[in-house]
């Protein structure tokens, strides 16, 4: 009898250190690239921020599921489904999306969101008569350049945020989360204007005013504003500090001094151009309503409620609904088995995104408004 024909019942069970050999048996059975190793698996079991749910019958293992919860944001991602070829056909692969489903939902998660081969067609067919929808392609994404097909679906009812259609930029150096911000909202606002390094570095080196504790500085929104305005943008700039932002992120006299001449110097360009510059709190309200005004916001968050670490960090807003702050995050930390899909339209709660929106002890917030 094959296995097929003899695997029901199973059960869905989450994943145990002892699995570890099956599931890598599996993983190499059923990909031929961009495989989990063993490492990963142990790492994803132990210690990471993920479920990994089996289907088991009469002690085989015939398919997993792996699910990553990442960041403060609402989103849930299979990273990964695998079924044993024997053993498909007989309903498995339903059973692990609706296991993981409830597994993103007891996590508090809104959103379930993949990427799919384009020539797996079974994955594809898998999910579209689950509810998922597509929303996005990926290009040269896979080991072998194959494009991903994004896909997503929301976990409760009522859930439909009208995005912007802004692209994605990935910063390709930790210091430029404000220039790709900037990027971003300028290409969403003008199609035409190419998005690469080059611009990236460019505008990197007309807006950076301050000093990091160590390494390359970061970028203001004076600095921001004024790269705008020089490629025929408008920019309004929000922010709760007179004075030299993020001063006392340095200690040594002459980086402060440094600093402050930068700050004067932007300043004073920014009032020669006409740049609004509003000395207040900009709320998640009035952000929305200069969103629906046509504006593109780049908000200045603490990565502390995302990353753990203590930096400031530009994203760009691209929509709102009743519950969540959708954002584009330039930074992709791959470091911890996270990809493009988990930086586009990272849905923040509310209340969550206004508390991340202030950095430091003195609880700085800046917003940069981009428009036509």
């Amino acid at each position: 009898m094959s296995i097929a024909a003899a695997i029901l019942p199973f059960v869905i069970r989450p994943a145990v250190l002892s699995d570890l050999s099956a599931l890598l048996r599996l993983e190499n059975a059923c990909f031929e690239t961009d495989r989990i190793s063993r490492r990963q698996f142990r790492y994803l079991l132990t210690r990471g921020r993920a479920s990994t749910l089996v289907a088991e019958a009469d002690g085989e293992l015939l398919g997993y599921v792996l699910v990553l919860f990442s960041r403060a944001t609402s989103v849930a991602r299979i990273y990964s489904i695998a079924i044993d070829a024997r053993a498909r056909g007989q309903g498995l692969g339903r059973a692990l999306v609706a296991a993981a489903e409830q597994a993103a939902w007891e996590q508090d998660r809104a959103y379930l969101r993949l990427e799919i081969r384009r020539d797996n067609l079974a994955s594809q067919h898998l999910f579209e008569r689950a509810g998922y929808r597509r929303f996005g392609v990926l290009s040269d994404y896979y080991e072998d350049h194959m494009e991903a097909l994004r896909y997503e679906k929301a976990m409760a009812p009522g859930l439909k945020p009208e995005l912007k259609r802004v692209p994605f930029y990935e910063q390709t150096l930790d210091f430029t989360c404000g220039p790709s911000s900037l990027m971003m909202a300028m290409q969403a606002l003008r199609p035409s204007l190419e998005l690469n390094r080059t611009l990236e570095l460019r505008i990197w080196r007309e807006s950076t005013t301050i000093f990091m504790t160590s390494g390359h500085g970061g970028c203001g929104p004076l600095g921001l504003a004024l790269a705008a305005q020089r490629r025929n943008f408008a920019a309004e700039v929000y922010v709760n500090d007179t004075g030299v932002l993020l001063v006392d992120s340095v200690r040594s006299p002459e980086k402060k001094e440094v600093m402050r001449l930068v700050h004067e110097d932007m300043l004073a360009e920014a009032e020669q151009r006409g740049i609004p510059i509003r000395y207040r709190t900009l709320g998640i309200q009035d952000i929305q309503q200069r969103w629906d005004a046509g504006a593109v916001p780049l908000v200045l968050i603490s990565s502390y409620r995302i990353y753990g670490e203590k930096f400031p960090h530009w994203v760009v807003i691209t929509g709102f609904d009743e519950h969540f702050v959708y954002v584009h995050d330039p930074y992709v930390d791959t470091a911890n088995g996270e990809t493009t899909i988990d930086s586009i339209d990272m849905p923040i709660q509310r209340d969550e995104f206004t508390r991340m929106a202030r950095y430091g002890r003195v609880g700085l917030q800046a917003v940069v408004l981009v428009s036509n």
